[in-house]
C-alpha cells in the first residue's frame, strides 16, 4: 500500500516516461531499485513504454 503523497510521485514519473500502466512503473521502479544495489541486471534508461508490459517479448506480434 502507497500513501497518497508515493502514489502522486509514482503516476508524475509514470506519465513522464508514457509508461502504459502503474504497475509497469511500479515494477521497472523496483527494477531499477534492484539494479542500483547490484541485484539485477543493468537498467534500461529511456526505453519506450512497450518495453513495460506484461509478455515476455513485447517486440513479438501476438494476434
Amino acid at each position: 500500500m502507497l500513501t497518497d503523497d508515493e502514489l502522486r510521485a509514482v503516476d508524475d514519473w509514470r506519465f513522464k516516461l508514457h509508461m502504459p500502466s502503474r504497475s509497469a512503473a511500479v515494477r521497472e521502479l523496483l527494477r531499477r531499485g534492484l539494479a542500483a544495489e547490484g541485484y539485477y541486471g543493468q537498467a534500461e534508461s529511456g526505453s519506450p513504454s512497450s518495453k513495460f508490459g506484461v509478455l515476455d517479448d513485447p517486440d513479438k506480434n501476438v494476434p
